[in-house]
């Protein structure tokens, strides 16, 4: 029960408020698809060395927020999950999931430029925040992005429902 409860949060943390148990499951399917591809992505950077790695995922994922009709990750889901699966293809990012998508991308972008200028330590330091955002998601559907979307926005009560470990109605 926690399970689907924590996953129905997330899915209505993410943007999509009318969201319910039945629709969930392929909702969540397909929002979780970026944050595990990036998690894939983040260690191959980290493997790499390299600040242009970080820049380039970063600029990829700004792209994503800012034209989510385009976003590289929905499309390779479309492609690669959906439609072999007969599946709907992911709607547009709301709000909440773009402006997460967004800080991301800043983590990405501002990690390999610092890296790229010798600011090693701060490279390091949003490196962290970015991993640190893509466990939430991943291990424990948290989405700190959109949870500060929420409160950034004047909807702190909503914000504290879509917590994982919430179990009342939003």
């Amino acid at each position: 029960m926690l399970a689907m409860s924590a996953r129905l949060n997330f899915v209505r943390q993410q943007g999509f408020a009318d969201a319910t148990a039945q629709s969930c499951g392929v909702q969540f399917g397909a929002l979780v698809f970026q944050p595990r591809a990036m998690l894939v992505l983040a260690v191959l950077g980290l493997l790499l060395e390299t600040g242009w790695y970080f820049v380039g995922l970063g600029l990829v994922l700004l792209w994503g927020a800012l034209v989510p009709r385009w976003n590289v990750f929905d499309l390779a889901y479309a492609w690669l999950v959906s439609r072999r699966r007969g599946l709907p293809p992911p709607m547009p990012a709301p709000a909440p999931r773009r402006f997460a998508q967004f800080l991301a991308g800043l983590f990405a972008l501002g990690s390999g430029l610092a890296a790229l200028a010798g600011h090693h330590h701060l490279a390091w330091r949003l490196l962290g925040l970015l991993f640190l955002a893509i466990a939430g998601i991943v291990f424990a559907r948290f989405c700190m992005g959109s949870y500060l979307f929420h409160l950034v926005t004047g909807r702190a009560a909503y914000a504290h429902r879509t917590m994982p470990w919430s179990r009342e109605e939003s």
